[in-house]
C-alpha cells in the first residue's frame, strides 16, 4: 500500500466563503435581503390578495356588480396613498433627502444618508472602521480614489488634527467634513491649510442630497 503522506490542510469550504462574501457585501450595502427575510412578507401579501379576491367574488355573487364597483373605487383611493407613504423611504434609500429630512437626522442618521448619497454617485462604501467613537464614512470609486467623511455636530468644534493624520496613514486622497450648519472663518482657514479637506456646509449638503453629484460640489472624483 503506497504511503500517501500527511493530508493537506483544508481551507474554508465553498459555503463558508460564500457566507463571508455575502456578509461583506451586506456591510457595504450592496447585497439585498435574503429569501428568508422576504418570504414572510411575500406570504402575507399572497394571503391578503387571495382573501381580498375571494371576498370580492363572494360579495359579487351575493350583492351584484355594485360591490365590484365599490371595490375598484376603494382600490383607486388606497393605492395612491400607499405609494405616497412608501415613496419617501424608497427615495431615501436611493440617496435623495429633503431639507426637512436632513434636519431631523442625528449624527448616525446623517452618516447613513451620506453613505447612500455616495453610492448614488458611484462610490463603493467600505465597512466602518473599528474602534471609532464617532461616525465616519469611508468609500472608494472605480478610479482608485478614496474618500473619508467626518461629521461635525452643530454644537461641537471642528474635528482636530488627529483624523487628518489618520487619513494620511490610510492613503485617503480626499476628506470631507460634513456640517448641517455654517463653518466659521477659522474652520475655512484650517481646511485650506490641510490642502485635501473639503467642507460641506448646510447649503452644500442640501444640494448634494437633492441630487447634485459630489464632484460638482468638490473636486472629489
Amino acid at each position: 500500500m503506497a504511503w500517501r503522506g500527511p493530508e493537506a490542510e483544508k481551507g474554508p469550504s465553498r459555503r463558508s466563503r460564500r457566507r463571508l462574501a455575502i456578509r461583506a457585501l451586506r456591510d457595504q450595502g450592496r447585497y439585498g435581503p435574503g429569501l428568508r427575510e422576504v418570504l414572510p412578507a411575500f406570504a402575507a401579501v399572497a394571503v391578503v390578495v387571495c382573501g381580498a379576491v375571494a371576498g370580492v367574488a363572494e360579495a359579487y355573487r351575493a350583492l351584484g356588480p355594485g360591490v365590484l364597483v365599490a371595490a375598484l373605487a376603494l382600490l383607486a383611493v388606497v393605492t395612491p396613498v400607499s405609494i405616497r407613504h412608501h415613496r419617501p423611504l424608497a427615495r431615501r434609500r436611493l440617496g435623495h433627502y429633503t431639507p426637512e429630512e436632513l434636519a431631523e437626522l442625528d449624527t448616525d442618521g446623517l452618516a447613513l444618508a451620506v453613505s447612500r448619497m455616495l453610492r448614488r454617485d458611484g462610490w463603493t462604501v467600505l465597512p466602518p472602521p473599528t474602534g471609532e467613537d464617532r461616525p465616519r464614512v469611508r468609500a472608494r470609486n472605480g478610479r482608485g480614489h478614496r474618500i473619508e467623511v467626518a461629521f461635525r455636530p452643530v454644537a461641537e468644534p471642528l474635528p482636530d488634527e488627529e483624523p487628518a493624520r489618520s487619513a494620511r496613514r490610510t492613503g485617503t486622497s480626499v476628506r470631507l467634513v460634513v456640517h448641517r450648519g455654517t463653518f466659521s472663518h477659522r474652520d475655512i482657514q484650517w481646511a485650506r491649510r490641510q490642502g485635501d479637506i473639503h467642507l460641506i456646509d448646510g447649503p452644500c449638503l442640501r444640494s448634494w442630497a437633492h441630487g447634485t453629484p459630489l464632484h460638482q460640489l468638490t473636486d472629489a472624483s
